[in-house]
């Protein structure tokens, strides 16, 4: 796996665009090797007179006890072998040398993988409690990139705000909700962009869940790595062992201070006034995301 990430970070690290294509090619292939499971459990489809084969795919509870997702997920541990690194100074050089739609869709690529990779390993979102990464997503926000780039940042973003109250909080900081909220009010913004606005407003209207503090690497005498120990909780129930038996009663953790949905409606409302009462009566009627933020 090492060979594989080494060619992919080569290609990721050059100045020429196809290259990066290339790598980020391989970035993808390698975390669908992940995902899909192998030939020993293939799906058949009839399809005329033949019988196609066509992997199952695993959702994460099915990864724990799969050698390749651990030795990647081991991997990712270090700063030398972790992909999301990789692919947001990659993203960094794409924004630097765009604007005139060259590298568009290299940046909504790198976005994509940057997504999957924080959904296989939560502890990479600690990324964005730096300024440097969480502005970068909030600059792909500005009304001059294409509204694709602009929805697959907001995706992004989630996904790097979610069960991590310390990146939320470097968001607000760093004036996320007058970027958000300046986007959604403008008459330029396209219908999809707004879609995936509302969803993120409704996202940051939902309860806080504090990021697992770290556990007691001696628990049931298993030593998990250091990052494994401070993975969010959903992570945690699928790998089971020392990071499944946290105390999580705590409201301020490791994570951050979380914050009640009372006190982050009076964020919004500064920049939404009248609005947030009707999200939050949409909230508690129709339980957007199934339910499962509530």
């Amino acid at each position: 796996m090492e060979s594989l990430l080494s060619l992919a970070f080569d290609n990721l690290s050059s100045f020429d665009g196809s290259k990066i294509r290339k790598g980020l090619k391989q970035v993808e292939g390698l975390l669908a090797q992940i995902c899909l499971s192998g030939p020993s459990s293939p799906k058949k489809q009839q399809h005329g007179a033949e019988l196609q084969q066509q992997p199952l795919r695993k959702v994460l509870a099915d990864l724990s006890p799969d050698p390749a997702f651990r030795e990647f997920f081991k991997l990712q541990e270090g700063f030398e072998w972790n992909i999301a690194q990789r692919l947001l100074t990659t993203l960094d050089w794409l924004v630097v040398r765009g604007g005139d739609g060259q590298y568009d869709l290299l940046i909504v690529n790198a976005l994509d993988l940057i997504q999957g990779v924080l959904l296989l390993h939560p502890p990479s979102k600690t990324l964005f409690s730096r300024t440097v990464h969480m502005n970068l997503l909030l600059d792909l926000l500005e009304p001059i990139n294409c509204p694709a780039i602009q929805s697959a940042t907001i995706i992004t973003l989630v996904v790097a705000l979610l069960d991590v109250p310390q990146n939320m909080r470097v968001f607000e900081h760093l004036d996320g909700l007058l970027t958000i909220t300046s986007l959604f009010k403008s008459r330029e913004t396209g219908r999809e962009v707004k879609f995936r606005l509302t969803e993120f407003l409704y996202f940051y209207l939902t309860p806080e869940t504090p990021s697992i503090p770290k556990a007691d690497a001696r628990a049931n005498g298993v030593a998990e790595p250091k990052l494994l120990q401070q993975t969010p909780s959903k992570l945690g129930k699928v790998l089971g062992g020392a990071a499944n038996k946290v105390e999580r009663s705590r409201s301020n953790s490791e994570g951050g201070q979380t914050l009640s949905v009372e006190t982050k409606k009076q964020y919004l409302d500064q920049y939404l006034p009248g609005v947030v009462d009707e999200l939050l009566k949409d909230l508690a009627r129709y339980k957007p995301f199934g339910g499962i933020l509530n």
